[in-house]
């Protein structure tokens, strides 16, 4: 096959071809190697200020303190046993008065001041005679006599108020009222083995309980922790 070149006047010249004469353009491998080694040392910079970060965080995480929370639901007046607290561990600097682990007996024996679920941290302020009553409830005492209240109540326990017939005016059986309550308190008297309760109800419960004449009122422990 024949080859042509270009003469000056534009025509190629007869052996050569067109493309012969051109230069190809160098590259230079250095110079993408050099522009790539800066990206490489960000990646690198990047990677390990992330671990350091990270190192960071999980001892921040695992600065953790032991503190008690409750372990069953309680009621108001209710005096904490060692089965009623547990110990969980929580990150340091909440700015709480959470009783330390350590200090489990500044707990055990102490009445609740209010009505708590499981898993309620414990603080010196949940602890101690019991508070207002929440908003709707009120907090009635009765006078019960022997007989008519088991003698193991005490506070914290789930009771039911039964008002017996008034057998002098002839109320039948149909005409027994009760309602659900939640003992606070307990005063007995030894000397005739009656007692005065305080029992934690619906307001408009308590203002019926309240109204009661004295010797119709039995009480009755009932399963379950008081609300």
């Amino acid at each position: 096959m024949s080859t042509r070149t270009f003469t000056p006047s534009g025509r190629p010249e007869p052996g050569r071809s067109p493309v012969a004469g051109r230069k190809q353009p160098l590259r230079l491998a250095g110079v993408s190697r050099r522009r790539q080694l800066p990206y490489l040392l960000l990646g690198v910079l990047l990677v390990v200020g992330c671990s350091a970060g990270g190192v960071v965080v999980a001892a921040q995480v695992g600065e953790q303190e032991g503190v008690l929370v409750l372990a069953r639901p309680v009621s108001v007046g209710q005096v904490l046993s060692d089965r009623e607290v547990r110990e969980v561990g929580l990150s340091a600097g909440r700015g709480l008065d959470l009783i330390p682990a350590g200090s489990r007996s500044a707990a055990v024996g102490r009445p609740v001041a209010y009505t708590l679920p499981a898993g309620t941290l414990l603080t010196r302020d949940v602890l101690g005679p019991a508070r207002v009553p929440p908003t709707g409830q009120a907090v009635v005492a009765v006078g019960v006599k022997a007989g008519r209240f088991p003698p193991g109540v005490q506070p914290g326990n789930r009771v039911t108020v039964v008002a017996t017939p008034d057998t002098e005016s002839g109320t039948s059986q149909a005409g027994v009222s009760a309602w659900e309550a939640t003992v606070t308190g307990v005063h007995a008297d030894a000397a005739d083995q009656s007692a005065v309760l305080s029992l934690l109800m619906a307001e408009a419960d308590a203002r019926l309980v309240a109204a009661l004449p004295d010797g119709r009122i039995s009480v009755v422990t009932v399963p379950g922790v008081g609300r």
